[in-house]
């Protein structure tokens, strides 16, 4: 006979790693120049902003179509061997191979220039290439009922209160940034030399059903002036964006992630004195909850058979956001740079290396600088690269958790004396934690009577390691508080091997008719 008994059941939304990958790939093109300018001698600097404009999640693999906004800096070739710029555009389209991938799982993409480099052909050509680091995390969204309680005094339940992180709501949104960015006034900019964006001063608010995303675009420009003199400018414009997520609450975990779709950078009539930046920017947000469960991981009645399904879902706990400041003030030593003016600095935080030593993070990595400066050669000015290495030490972290990191370089400073270069630099780490945990996710649950007949029996049973009276009991039919009721054990958790402990047996009778709920 089958009996249906009443359950309760939580619902929870698991977002999990699937996996996380770093593909680099080549961007190549060549660059005619263009007929008002002069012939290249030699190139002196490249900068480049990507964006990713679109994205085809396939079975097995994701195809990313983006460009690169690429600026040149240039020896001319010319009587005067000026200092002149060239800016093109760098299409690509790249299919990344990803076995573990499944249409309905979600990607997200972080872009990394790491290098371009420029070969003049010829006086009127360059090759360019450019490579990048495309960061991808995978993610399946899966929403599981897990049994919490049965309501059936017979049936034993072995469960444990666990914390889940449950996935409480997602949204994506589109902002655009269209604004002016003002030079100073006794500058007349000719053409651009350099350019890059950074998104800087992250923060989020959360209220009404709604996340406020915020940040600063950071704008640093290399210019040439009218008179001839090679200056630079940072400019700031806010970004914001809303999305809505309903029942989000400020105690709430939110991972945000931005990505540059699209810009668009041109010098303004001379008199103007500004640079014209438009930019599209996807900003997409997973909220998490932490929830308290109780989660059944095994149960069994004495003298009925229970069947049901079980299988282990994997899924986030104990999600944290810790916020750590590392100040990096050294001296280091450029005798080649000697008194010359720095025009530009751009710096590049990469981790090396992680370590877990006493409940702390030490997080080891290297700063890459380079500074363009004026000099007195025939050129005038020239570029040097150089290594910072940096650690910081994060504290509090559990040495079973997983951890992520993220740096923003929040403020930079590089002021030459002599040669002797003072760095100031400040970095913002932002690290996610969380411990994978396994959840049982019992379901399908059946009862079928074995035996109607009332039955009593006591063994004696010799403790064997790995022991526990839950399989004691389970296995002959008993119960725990039977067990520590005959052999008046005072700590159920704690049983010796090689101990005789006395079972009670037994086998239940039900009334025929079934139980249903």
């Amino acid at each position: 006979m089958e009996f249906i008994m009443k359950i309760t059941k939580e619902t929870v939304k698991i977002n999990k790693v699937i996996c996380e990958k770093k593909e680099n790939i080549n961007v190549q093109g060549d660059m005619i120049v263009p007929d008002a300018k002069p012939d290249i001698l030699n190139t002196i600097n490249s900068t480049g902003n990507i964006s990713i404009y679109k994205k085809e999640i396939n079975e097995g693999k994701i195809r990313i179509d983006g460009n690169i906004l690429t600026y040149i800096m240039y020896l001319a070739d010319d009587e005067k061997n000026s200092i002149r710029g060239l800016n093109t555009t760098l299409d690509f389209s790249e299919t990344i191979v990803i076995p573990e991938l499944q249409i309905g799982m979600s990607v997200e993409i972080n872009p990394i220039i790491k290098l371009i480099e420029c070969k003049v052909l010829n006086g009127r050509k360059i090759g360019i290439k450019a490579n990048v680091e495309i960061r991808l995390k995978v993610c399946s969204k899966e929403e599981t009922e897990i049994v919490t309680n049965v309501k059936d005094e017979n049936i034993q339940v072995l469960s444990q209160n666990k914390i889940i992180s449950s996935l409480l709501g997602e949204g994506i949104t589109k902002t655009y940034v269209k604004e002016n960015i003002s030079i100073p006034t006794n500058d007349n900019l000719a053409e651009i030399l350099g350019c890059t964006i950074n998104l800087v001063d992250k923060d989020i608010k959360i209220s009404y059903n709604k996340i406020l995303a915020k940040s600063e675009v950071e704008l640093k420009i290399i210019y040439l002036t009218e008179d001839g003199r090679i200056t630079s400018c940072i400019g700031k414009v806010p970004l914001v964006g809303f999305i809505d997520i309903q029942n989000i609450k400020e105690e709430n975990i939110c991972d945000i992630c931005y990505l540059i779709k699209n810009v668009i950078i041109k010098p303004n009539q001379i008199e103007e004195h500004s640079v014209y930046l438009e930019m599209e920017v996807e900003i997409s947000c997973e909220c998490y909850e932490e929830k308290e469960v109780s989660v059944i991981e095994d149960m069994y009645c004495p003298g009925e058979k229970i069947n049901f399904d079980l299988k282990k879902i994997i899924t986030a706990s104990n999600r944290k956001i810790k916020d750590n400041l590392c100040q990096i003030r050294e001296k280091v030593n450029l005798p080649e740079i000697g008194n010359g003016e720095i025009i530009n600095s751009s710096v590049e935080a990469n981790i090396t290396k992680e370590n877990r030593l006493n409940g702390k993070l030490v997080i080891e990595g290297e700063l890459e600088i380079n500074v363009i400066f004026l000099d007195i050669s025939s050129v005038g000015i020239n570029t040097k690269k150089f290594e910072i290495p940096f650690e910081q030490s994060i504290d509090d972290i559990d040495n079973n958790c997983k951890t992520n990191t993220e740096i923003e370089i929040a403020m930079q400073e590089i002021i030459n004396q002599g040669g002797s270069l003072s760095i100031n630099i400040d970095l913002k780490l932002k690290t996610t934690t969380y411990i994978e945990t396994a959840i049982p996710a019992i379901n399908n649950i059946t009862e079928e009577e074995m035996d109607d007949m009332e039955d009593y029996s006591v063994i004696i049973y010799v403790v064997k390691p790995n022991d526990t009276l839950w399989k004691i009991a389970k296995r002959y039919g008993s119960t725990i508080d039977d067990i520590v009721r005959v052999n008046g054990i005072e700590r159920p958790e704690k049983i010796n091997v090689g101990e005789k402990i006395y079972i009670p047996q037994y086998v239940l009778k039900r009334a025929k008719e079934p139980i249903v709920i």
